[in-house]
């Protein structure tokens, strides 16, 4: 598992850093969607759509609010808007999953309407804010990677830290595997990317801060969306979103700390007066 993890990341990664740094926006929007759409399908079936026809229609539907959505990012106010509406949809999921308690499995053909609805609050604002940090006039395909990188950066750390150290289960009725240890080692990754990027691009001292308080939130917010696709993918009884990514599963487990970070760390640029 882990050697299909290493392969399927090391052809991922060099496609995906080549298409942010040189494809323009909208191509690169395009592309995304895409992934976005996939995501779709398989949120469709999460959420107990079990026909095809009843499938495409929901990532039809997914498509259409991209289209919306695409129309609405040049208005600053109502974008400013979206985003904000995203970060209290994940601060509610973060008080949901504190408070969370062990829930039957639904069953697999029972559908499940909060989850449908849900999937748009997830995959559509994490989208705009990609596609609103590569558009960044100044700086935009650098802010987009360097997400990448933190979200990788804290993946790993939880990941590697929680095989070694792991002991203390960090939401056992949500993801028994996930530990507190993979999240200190998640944030000890986001902190040493942050630190990489101020070495880079040296800032003031209350920049610094600032960068490195945004970093760590982005990455913490990364595991709560993880946390939160597992809540999901346990009420539907099924241990990955799809097979498409040996070793990672589906669209969803691998873009699943991005749909949170994403929508966290535009939110915070445009706070910071960056963005």
């Amino acid at each position: 598992m882990l050697k299909q993890r290493i392969l399927t990341a090391a052809i991922l990664a060099p496609a995906v850093i080549a298409a942010i740094l040189l494809l323009p926006n909208q191509v690169l929007a395009l592309l995304l969607a895409l992934v976005v759409l996939m995501g779709a399908f398989e949120w469709a079936r999460l959420s107990g759509l079990a026909s095809p026809l009843r499938q495409g229609v929901y990532v039809l539907l997914m498509a259409l609010a991209l289209v919306a959505a695409e129309w609405l990012r040049p208005h600053q106010e109502g974008l400013f808007l979206l985003l904000a509406c995203a970060v209290l949809w994940w601060l509610a999921v973060l008080v949901g999953l504190v408070l969370a308690k062990p829930a039957e499995p639904l069953p697999p053909d029972a559908f499940s309407l909060s989850q449908a609805v849900s999937g748009f609050l997830v995959l559509v604002p994490s989208w705009v804010a990609l596609v609103e940090l590569h558009a960044n006039p100044k700086d935009g395909p650098a802010l987009l990677l360097f997400l990448m990188v933190l979200i990788w950066g804290a993946d790993s750390g939880a990941y590697f830290t929680g095989r070694r150290w792991g002991k203390t289960k960090l939401a056992p009725a949500i993801s028994p595997g996930k530990t507190r240890e993979g999240v200190y080692g998640a944030s000890v990754g986001a902190l040493l990317c942050a630190l990489f990027f101020i070495a880079w691009a040296p800032l003031g001292a209350l920049n610094t801060l600032a960068v490195l308080s945004l970093c760590l939130t982005a990455a913490l917010f990364s595991v709560v969306g993880d946390l939160f696709e597992s809540l999901v993918k346990r009420r539907r009884g099924v241990k990955d979103s799809g097979r498409l990514l040996p070793g990672h599963g589906g669209v969803l487990d691998r873009i699943d700390s991005l749909t949170s970070a994403g929508p966290i760390f535009l939110f915070g640029l445009w706070l910071a007066g960056v963005a």
